[in-house]
């Protein structure tokens, strides 16, 4: 192995314990917990070092909301292989898309709730965000209805889910009803 390469390696693993530990802290303490000097002090280099790898915590929260994209696009396809009929396979996609966010605060937040500077629904959106809208497309394309685009039916059913996540965490809906929303979601918005 060259010296470039070996120095590569390094510097991809330096990037990967970065965007690791910053997970871990903010999944522990939220976001707010998550600084520069933190990061430098658990991972034990310095913050030129930190910084090298990203300009700062917005930069961050981008590597870990393009981890979780990618996460979150296998935990989706898992969730939906094994089941048997669309109705099915829509409530399985519902399903794990909020086991997904409850099991993952942070990573969600990143994604979908704070500035990690990246484009969504745009020409240069970075492939692993393409990815996951494309597991919910997968699924939900199918019973999106005679005349309605699927990928506008894609968006409405998401941004369902997103609402009952965001509400469901900030309290305003008892998470014990779980359940009976996603059957009502899956009943009275997909054509099954």
């Amino acid at each position: 192995m060259s010296v470039k390469e070996r120095k590569e390696r390094e510097r991809a693993a330096r990037e990967s314990l970065i965007v690791a530990t910053a997970r871990e802290l903010a999944e522990q303490q939220g976001w707010d917990a998550v600084t520069t000097r933190r990061l430098a002090e658990r991972i034990e280099y310095s913050q030129p070092v930190l910084y090298s790898h990203f300009r700062g915590k917005r930069e961050i929260i981008g590597a870990v909301a393009l981890q979780g994209a990618a996460e979150l696009a296998v935990a989706l396809r898992a969730a939906t292989s094994a089941a048997n009929g669309p109705r099915a396979r829509v409530t399985a996609l519902a399903r794990g898309y909020l086991d997904f966010a409850e099991r993952n605060p942070a990573v969600y937040d990143a994604l979908f709730q704070l500035d990690g500077g990246l484009a969504y629904a745009q020409e240069d959106t970075p492939e692993p965000l393409k990815d996951a809208f494309a597991a919910l497309l997968e699924c939900l394309g199918e019973v999106a209805g005679d005349g309605v685009h699927p990928g506008v039916f894609t968006e409405v059913f998401w941004a369902s889910l997103h609402g009952i996540v965001t509400l469901t965490r900030a309290g305003r809906l008892p998470p014990e009803l779980a359940a009976q929303r996603v059957d009502l979601l899956v009943d009275r918005l997909a054509v099954l």
